[in-house]
């Protein structure tokens, strides 16, 4: 019985102790900050022009972020590159560097932002690793012309 109490005492002790010395945040915590972060970015920045709301492809000013998603997924089959993609383009739009042919020919190339390289990554890791809002006309439209991989770029930009 006395056996049983120390054994159990000192279970007590190293449990406890080992629950104080964390002093590190979590790293569920760290992604669960960084991923509201980003998305905080993503609906101030990003949505204003990459609208959900929208009725139809007729009132968009520029492709759901879900195609934008979509298209970078294909290309791009890590998360680093997929971030690098986005911010170098977000950075710098040429329609050279376009990756979305259909949306260029569209909307014209995205206007230039005055968005930091920090912020830009915090957005892109967002998009990556969160399912995107599109707008509810989206998937009936993305069927439609995209039918056999067809209106999907040229995949020139690996």
């Amino acid at each position: 019985m006395k056996t049983n109490f120390i054994l159990i005492a000192i279970t007590a002790v190293v449990v406890s102790s080992c629950n104080h010395k964390m002093t590190s945040i979590p790293k569920n915590e760290v992604k669960s900050t960084a991923n509201a972060e980003g998305l905080k970015l993503f609906q101030q920045n990003c949505y204003a022009c990459h609208s959900v709301t929208t009725k139809s492809h007729d009132e968009i000013i520029a492709p759901p972020m879900a195609a934008v998603k979509r298209r970078y997924m294909m290309e791009y089959d890590t998360k680093e590159n997929f971030v690098k993609a986005v911010v170098s383009y977000a950075i710098d739009p040429k329609e050279e560097n376009a990756l979305m042919i259909g949306a260029v020919n569209n909307f014209n190339v995205m206007p230039k932002q005055a968005f930091s390289e920090d912020d830009l990554i915090k957005i892109a890791s967002y998009i990556y690793d969160n399912e995107i809002e599109s707008p509810k006309w989206f998937e009936d439209h993305f069927q439609e012309n995209h039918k056999n991989g067809q209106g999907m770029g040229n995949g020139r930009n690996k």
